[in-house]
């Protein structure tokens, strides 16, 4: 059997508390214009993703909040990867039945979402009857 001696022990509870010293929860915001859609749309239609992101248990939680689009919400999602300026698959996407502002969710990310997010590789896009591809878009980064 293996036994840790003093020294050893101590060394093992530092690792340990050190790396759980690495666990944060990370703010992130999302600017959603009809401006930042590729390609672009015309419309009033404006809104903010205010999110968290556990970076130990890699959970996502997030509201979405939307005002004065041109028609009504037909889907939303978190895409990626992707920087400012490109398209990209759905990673996360919203169920219809949660579609009313504010959208409120969560979601626990693989290593490779979670990878991406922190990266500023996901963007947000709220989808309307009047414009399918999306009627704003704003790209998840840090809000510090």
């Amino acid at each position: 059997m293996f036994a840790l001696r003093p020294l050893q022990f101590a060394l093992a509870l530092c690792v340990l508390a050190s790396s759980a010293a690495f666990a944060d929860t990370v703010a992130l915001k999302a600017n959603l214009q009809p401006s930042s859609e590729v390609p672009p749309r015309v419309s009033r239609g404006h809104g903010t993703v205010d999110a968290t992101f556990d970076t130990s248990s890699k959970s996502l939680q997030w509201t979405v909040t939307y005002a004065d689009l041109s028609s009504p919400v037909t889907s939303a999602h978190f895409h990626g990867p992707a920087p400012v300026g490109q398209n990209a698959d759905v990673q996360i996407g919203i169920a219809k039945s949660e579609l009313a502002s504010p959208m409120k969710g969560s979601a626990t990310l693989n290593d490779k979402q979670a990878a991406d997010l922190m990266a500023g590789q996901w963007y947000f896009n709220v989808h309307t009857a009047v414009n399918p591809p999306g009627e704003i878009r704003g790209q998840v980064l840090p809000s510090n």
